[in-house]
C-alpha cells in the first residue's frame, strides 16, 4: 500500500467516526437556551426549573464534549452546512409570527422554528458522507421520532381540552421538522432496522 492510499483510507475512517453534527448540536444548544431563558423570570414549579436548567446544560455539556473531550466526534471539513442561511429566516418568522410581542414569545417563537431545521447541518452531512455508523442513526431517529410523537399528542390535546385550540406555530414548524425526516427514515427503516448499514442511494 502506497503512502497517498494510506492516508486517504485513514482520513476516510476519521470521517465515518466523525458522524455528528457539531452544528445542529449547537443549533439544538441554541433553541434550549433562547426557548428556556424564562427560567429567569417566570417560575412555574421546581420541576419546571429543573428540567430547563437540565435540557441547557446537557446540550451545552454536549458541545463542550463534541469540542474539547472527543474531538474526533468534529470534522469541521465536512460539517460545513451554512446555519446562518437558516437562522436568519427563523429570526425573521419570529418577528413576524408570534402571539404576543414580548422578548419571551419572540424567544419561544425563535426556537420553535429553529428547532424544526435544526437537523439540516445533520442531514446534509449524510448527504456528503454518503453512510453513517449504526449507532449514529439510531440517535437520529430517536431525535426524528421525539418530534413526529408531537402530532399525536397535538390531536389528544385538541380533542380532550375543552378550548380545542391549535397552536398554529408549533403544528406548522412540527410537520415541516417530520418531513425533513422523511428520506432518512425511509433508508433507516428499509436497510437499518434489517441489519444492513445506513447508505444514501447514489
Amino acid at each position: 500500500m502506497n503512502t497517498d492510499e494510506g492516508v486517504g483510507r485513514r482520513t476516510l475512517c476519521a470521517n465515518r467516526e466523525a458522524g455528528l453534527s457539531f452544528k445542529t448540536q449547537a443549533m439544538y444548544a441554541t433553541v434550549f437556551i433562547t426557548r428556556y431563558l424564562d427560567l429567569f423570570w417566570d417560575w412555574v414549579s421546581l420541576y419546571n426549573f429543573v428540567m430547563k436548567v437540565f435540557f441547557i446544560a446537557s446540550s451545552s455539556y454536549i458541545l463542550f464534549l463534541m469540542k474539547v473531550k472527543y474531538r474526533p466526534t468534529h470534522d469541521p471539513s465536512i460539517d460545513t452546512f451554512r446555519v446562518e442561511y437558516i437562522a436568519a429566516p427563523c429570526a425573521v418568522l419570529a418577528l413576524l409570527f408570534h402571539y404576543t410581542f414580548t422578548i419571551s414569545e419572540l424567544l419561544w417563537s425563535f426556537s420553535i422554528f429553529l428547532e424544526a431545521v435544526a437537523i439540516l447541518p445533520q442531514l446534509f452531512m449524510l448527504q456528503r458522507m454518503g453512510e453513517a455508523e449504526t449507532i449514529t442513526t439510531h440517535y437520529l431517529a430517536a431525535l426524528g421520532a421525539y418530534r413526529a410523537l408531537y402530532i399525536p399528542n397535538w390531536i389528544y390535546r385538541y380533542f380532550t381540552e375543552t378550548e380545542h385550540r391549535i397552536d398554529v406555530i408549533a403544528v406548522t414548524a412540527g410537520l415541516v421538522q417530520t418531513a425533513l425526516y422523511l428520506d432518512f427514515f425511509y433508508v433507516y427503516f428499509t436497510k437499518v432496522l434489517q441489519g444492513q448499514k445506513f447508505e444514501l442511494p447514489a
